[in-house]
């Protein structure tokens, strides 16, 4: 017999609980709660997503077989479909927001960074764009086009750790460029770009951040050749021409 603690409250004993209170405390997001905390909530989704559960139905499903053990896995002393679809409605979602921040600093402050070498000092960063389908019927907000809804999942993805360092959800009819105004420029750090985030005046204010970037050139692309550097083409350099 198992004397030790679920393999699921093992893994959320890493979860910083003193930090994610102060997040609860500063928006409030306990008040007039009886039983059902945010932390509660929050390792309800965190056990719905560690098992692959596709709704809120089937995570409730999957729930009710371990009633019995509530207590110890820190769901609180009940669930109901009722209480936690309340919770994901009404709670404000900067809570959750700024605390998987806080776990991502931690992970990439912790993360083996040996399997990507360059020799720079900066972080190497790739931002782009997901287009997530919804059912419009469902998510009757998140409209895209006439017959389908829609999200975009705008990440910027630390290349040496493996770590999204940026996440930002928007309507998927919103243009990619325009994320690049949310973004917090590192100096010395690079920003490996598609072609969809070529605008000019955005990528000069990136530049005036001490920051670099690479991207592809748009086919109509307008510009002039001010100099260009020596670039030796051999087997190990395979860059053709640097301008």
């Amino acid at each position: 017999m198992n004397h030790g603690k679920y393999i699921f409250a093992q893994l959320t004993d890493f979860l910083p609980r003193r930090i994610f209170d102060r997040i609860v405390k500063q928006y409030d997001g306990n008040k007039y709660v009886r039983s059902f905390t945010c932390w509660n909530q929050m390792l309800c989704m965190v056990f719905g997503q560690l098992t692959a559960r596709d709704s809120m139905r089937d995570l409730l499903l999957s729930l009710e077989a371990h009633k019995s053990k509530y207590y110890h896995l820190g769901f609180g002393p009940s669930i109901s479909r009722r209480n936690l679809g309340k919770a994901n409605q009404k709670r404000n979602h900067k809570i959750f927001e700024e605390f998987a921040y806080v776990l991502i600093a931690q992970a990439r402050e912790s993360c083996y960074r040996s399997d990507f070498q360059l020799d720079i000092k900066g972080n190497v960063y790739a931002f782009d764009s997901s287009t997530i389908d919804l059912c419009l019927s469902v998510f009757w907000w998140a409209e895209f086009r006439k017959t389908k809804a829609g999200i975009k999942l705008h990440t910027l993805y630390d290349v040496k750790t493996s770590i999204p360092a940026f996440v930002h959800i928007t309507n998927a009819k919103a243009h990619d460029v325009s994320t690049l105004d949310l973004l917090v420029y590192e100096v010395g750090s690079f920003y490996v770009l598609d072609r969809a985030y070529v605008d000019f005046e955005r990528l000069y204010l990136l530049d005036r951040q001490k920051a670099f970037f690479v991207t592809r050139a748009k086919s109509n692309m307008k510009f002039n050749r001010m100099y260009s550097n020596y670039c030796r083409q051999n087997q190990r350099h395979k860059v053709r021409s640097d301008w």
